[in-house]
């Protein structure tokens, strides 16, 4: 019999995979308990649309973050920290502040997690930092952290 798996099921598949199983297994188990449907032309025809749908999905996201990444590359992103004497921050600039640095002196929003700092910014000066956003898509910027 032939299936569709709505969900991952070990040693079988992952949610969308087209099976061909025994008859018993798919109507004792994988249908019984919600795990497939039968690969008739209706729900091969869903199947077909979702998958399409969530490749626009991922088209229109890899495009979003294109355009995001080239309004930012090579920016500068000013930070104002406060230090002690010698100059040694109190704390650290952390990706978060880059951030909402980002965010208020560029316009772009960019989730903490995708920045990856060059190294721990814990003085004044300049740094360098790369977000990497989705499907390969990254730009570098510069961080420049003055007192404040």
């Amino acid at each position: 019999m032939k299936v569709i798996l709505i969900k991952d099921v070990k040693g079988s598949g992952k949610a969308g995979d087209t099976l061909n199983v025994a008859d018993g297994y798919a109507r004792n188990f994988l249908l019984a308990k919600g795990f497939a449907v039968e690969a008739n032309a209706k729900n091969l025809n869903e199947l077909e649309g979702k998958k399409a749908s969530a490749q626009h999905k991922l088209d229109v996201e890899k495009a979003e973050n294109e355009k995001t990444a080239a309004a930012l590359e090579g920016k500068e992103v000013v930070i104002k920290a406060k230090a002690g004497q010698g100059g040694k921050l109190f704390g650290a600039v952390t990706s978060g502040a880059v951030a909402d640095a980002v965010r208020e002196q560029h316009g772009q929003t960019v989730d903490k997690k995708k920045i990856v700092l060059s190294e721990d910014i814990k003085s004044f000066g300049d740094f360098s930092a790369v977000i990497k956003m989705t499907q390969g898509v990254s730009c570098s910027v510069k961080i420049k952290v003055v007192e404040g």
